[in-house]
């Protein structure tokens, strides 16, 4: 039997090690798709690709979780009946091998709940930021007390938005100053005046 490795991760900072020691390697094959979303269809990442045009009767695929065999639990399934069909044995760590009937029962249900979790971590997260933006917009900080979504503050924004109104410049030569985006400036000047209120802002 030809064994065959999968692995996917999203980021290019991680590393498939976690995934191929869990599987135990020693195998005679193993694709990678490192980088790569999950929110891409199995067949359209390059690796995933390469593995289903090498793949032949007989052969055992192993992977360490359901969600890398596609983007939702409807291209799971699509994916794993491509591989039954053509006589590859799926071999999901915690599962065991998946077979027609039951096994692929088993899971749909387990990509169904895989799908399910994704997004409401999603919404979540939206919900998060459309809270955070709220509170930047009505304080100047997050309701986390960041003064800023995403990346940390490049400078010190009040101190930038009190220089330019001190000294009365333009967008642009402050942003010149201190080595900015006029954008960031923007957004300083913008978190300064909804904090200062009757200050006069910028």
């Amino acid at each position: 039997m030809h064994r065959i490795a999968y692995y996917r991760v999203s980021t290019g900072d991680q590393s498939i090690e976690a995934q191929r020691a869990a599987l135990g390697g020693s195998f005679d094959q193993e694709f990678a798709d490192e980088g790569v979303s999950g929110a891409i269809p199995a067949a359209q990442r390059q690796a995933f690709s390469d593995l289903l045009a090498t793949v032949r009767t007989g052969d055992a695929l192993h992977v360490y979780a359901v969600d890398r065999l596609g983007r939702d639990a409807l291209d799971v399934q699509t994916t794993v009946r491509l591989l039954l069909e053509r006589g590859v044995t799926v071999h999901v760590l915690g599962l065991g091998a998946i077979g027609r009937g039951v096994g692929e029962l088993i899971l749909a249900v387990l990509a169904q709940i895989a799908d399910m979790e994704r997004q409401r971590i999603a919404e979540r997260t939206r919900a998060g930021r459309e809270v955070a933006r709220a509170s930047l917009a009505a304080t100047g900080r997050t309701h986390r007390g960041k003064e800023s979504l995403g990346r940390p503050m490049a400078a010190d924004g009040p101190a930038v938005a009190s220089w330019r109104r001190e000294n009365g410049e333009s967008i642009a030569r402050t942003a010149r100053h201190f080595g900015l985006s006029a954008a960031t400036v923007k957004r300083y000047c913008a978190a300064s005046q909804a904090a200062a209120t009757r200050r006069g802002g910028c």
